[in-house]
C-alpha cells in the first residue's frame, strides 16, 4: 500500500504534460471533402448540365493560419461544355480572417478550368465575402470580379476579331436559418451578374444577357454526414432575351425553351 500514493502523485504530475502533448499534436492542416449527385448543375441560375443530372466533388486543405486551397469539379453537358469539355474543374485558394466574434472575412480566387474544352475557355475570378452568425442565422455577402480575359469576351459583337477581352462582376447574398428542434436548415440566395451581353469565344457566357438576377429558396436536411437539399432556382432572364442566345441556350440545343427557366433542383451530398 505504501507505493500507491507516490504512484498516484507521479501519474497526476504526468497528466498536464500528456494533455499538452495532445494539444500540440492537433493537425496544422485539416482536410475536408464532399461528393454530390445533383438533378441539375445550376451556375448562377443557369444550367451547366443541360438540365440533367450532374456528379460533383471537392476537397479542401485548410491551414490553422486561415490559408486554404482546394479543388472542385462537376460533370457538364449542353451549354456548360465550353467548346467540348465534359468537366469543370475549379482550383481555389484563399485566406479566412476572423474580424469579430461571429464574423469572418474570406478573400480568395477561383480558377475555372474546362479540361478538354476549346482554347480560351479558362478564366480567373477573385472574390471577397463576409460571413456573420447570430443565433441560428448565418448571413453572407460577397463580390466576385473577374478582370478582363479572353474567355469572357463578347465575340458575337465582333466575330472576326481576335484577342478580345471582357470582365465580369457578380454580387451575391446568402442566408441560412437552422430550424430549432429539427435537422433542417432553410436557405436563400440572391445574385446579380454584370458582364458581356452576348456569346463568348465558345458560344457561352458567364453573364448570358449582360445583366441579370438569379435567386433560390431551399432547405437542407442533414443526417450524419449526408445532406439532402431541395431548392427552387430561377432568374429574370425572359424568353425574348433567351431567344437571342439560341440554339445554345436551350436543352439539347434544339432552340426551344431556356436553360435559365425556373426549376426545382435536388441534391445529395456526402461530407468526409
Amino acid at each position: 500500500m505504501k507505493h500507491i500514493l507516490p504512484a498516484a502523485l507521479f501519474t497526476a504530475a504526468l497528466m498536464p504534460a500528456a494533455a499538452l502533448a495532445q494539444e500540440e499534436e492537433k493537425p496544422v492542416v485539416t482536410v475536408a471533402g464532399s461528393a454530390t449527385i445533383a438533378s441539375d448543375y445550376r451556375f448562377r441560375g443557369v444550367s451547366q448540365s443541360d438540365m440533367e443530372m450532374a456528379v460533383q466533388g471537392g476537397i479542401t486543405l485548410t491551414h490553422e493560419s486561415g490559408l486554404y486551397a482546394g479543388a472542385w469539379g462537376s460533370s457538364l453537358a449542353g451549354w456548360g461544355t465550353f467548346g467540348g469539355a465534359n468537366m469543370e474543374l475549379d482550383l481555389i485558394g484563399g485566406y479566412k480572417l476572423p474580424v469579430a466574434d461571429n464574423a469572418t472575412l474570406d478573400v480568395g480566387l477561383v480558377w475555372y478550368m474546362y479540361p478538354g474544352g476549346a482554347d480560351e475557355s479558362d478564366f480567373a475570378e477573385p472574390y471577397v465575402k463576409l460571413t456573420g452568425t447570430t443565433g441560428p442565422a448565418t448571413l453572407t455577402a460577397g463580390v466576385a470580379y473577374a478582370p478582363k480575359q479572353q474567355a469572357l469576351a463578347n465575340v458575337s459583337a465582333a466575330p472576326n476579331s481576335r484577342g478580345q477581352k471582357d470582365d465580369n462582376l457578380y454580387l451575391w447574398g446568402d442566408g441560412a436559418l437552422a430550424i430549432a428542434g429539427t435537422s433542417l436548415t432553410a436557405k436563400a440566395h440572391i445574385g446579380y451578374s454584370d458582364g458581356n451581353p452576348g456569346l463568348g469565344p465558345n458560344g457561352t457566357s458567364v453573364a448570358p444577357t449582360g445583366r441579370y438576377w438569379d435567386w433560390s429558396l431551399g432547405v437542407d436536411a442533414n443526417w450524419r454526414n449526408l445532406t439532402l437539399n431541395l431548392s427552387y432556382v430561377d432568374t429574370d432572364i425572359g424568353r425574348a432575351e433567351a431567344a437571342r442566345l439560341q440554339p445554345n441556350f436551350s436543352k439539347g440545343g434544339d432552340g426551344t425553351g431556356s436553360i435559365a427557366d425556373a426549376a426545382v433542383v435536388a441534391s445529395v451530398t456526402a461530407a468526409f
